[in-house]
């Protein structure tokens, strides 16, 4: 990672106030599927509550599931994407091992045949359109919605009922999940994320530096503070 990717103006909430637009950000490149992600992300809140100022997170989604994909943008289950049985095995016990470090319960290791293309697209939109507080409860609520509840984050219905569940238009979700065109912003923020050399999440990004992997919060600490 040799660049910070800059959210261009169009981008931004016209509704943030000044308070919240002068707050440090720090880039997320992230895949609701990816349970590191996940993890990552309880690390970087233990990190923004011992922070004395606020850290926003700007998002930017990444396709896990690339490798995976049909010329339909379908999920083929039967893609040899050059992952193994002991890649799999691998990854559960990292899981494991990070979700006790972190204290956090999970309902699955692996969500692997869950797309999260559709749930990227709903989570694209509302940053898109609605202010950061309104976007991070969704995301949050996107990610406990599969880790915690086991619940299938690609069923528009189930986006649906999340927008509703945080504040927002279910129809809204449903509609952004449908739109070809919120897809084709997504899926140009995908090819954005391995241009600009992002291989794997999570991965963090401040000031031209990046950490990859559900890193601990005083590694968090140093890329930010120490950049």
């Amino acid at each position: 990672m040799s660049e910070h990717a800059e959210k261009s103006e169009d981008e931004t909430n016209g509704d943030e106030t000044a308070e919240d637009e002068a707050a440090e950000s720090v880039t997320v490149y992230s895949d609701y599927v990816c349970p590191f992600c996940y993890l990552g992300r309880e690390s970087l809140s233990r990190y923004q509550d011992e922070r004395e100022e606020p850290l926003r997170i700007d998002w930017y989604p990444f396709d896990l599931q690339a490798g995976k994909r049909g010329p339909d943008g379908e999920i083929d289950p039967d893609a040899d994407d050059g992952k193994d049985d002991d890649y799999y095995e691998q990854a559960r016990e990292n899981v494991a091992q990070l979700a006790e470090r972190y204290d956090v319960d999970m309902a699955m290791d692996l969500a692997t045949d869950v797309d999260s293309l559709p749930a990227q697209v709903a989570s694209f939109r509302v940053q898109e359109t609605e202010s950061y507080d309104q976007w991070l409860a969704f995301d949050v609520a996107v990610f406990e919605a599969l880790w915690q509840d086991g619940r299938d984050i690609g069923d528009p219905a189930v986006l649906a009922d999340l927008a509703e569940d945080v504040g927002l238009d279910p129809e809204s979700v449903r509609a952004a999940v449908d739109d070809p065109e919120a897809r084709a912003a997504v899926e140009e923020r995908f090819d954005a994320a391995r241009r600009q050399g992002v291989t794997g999440v999570p991965t963090f990004v401040y000031e031209g530096y990046a950490a990859r992997g559900a890193v601990p919060p005083e590694h968090l600490e140093r890329l930010v503070d120490g950049a």
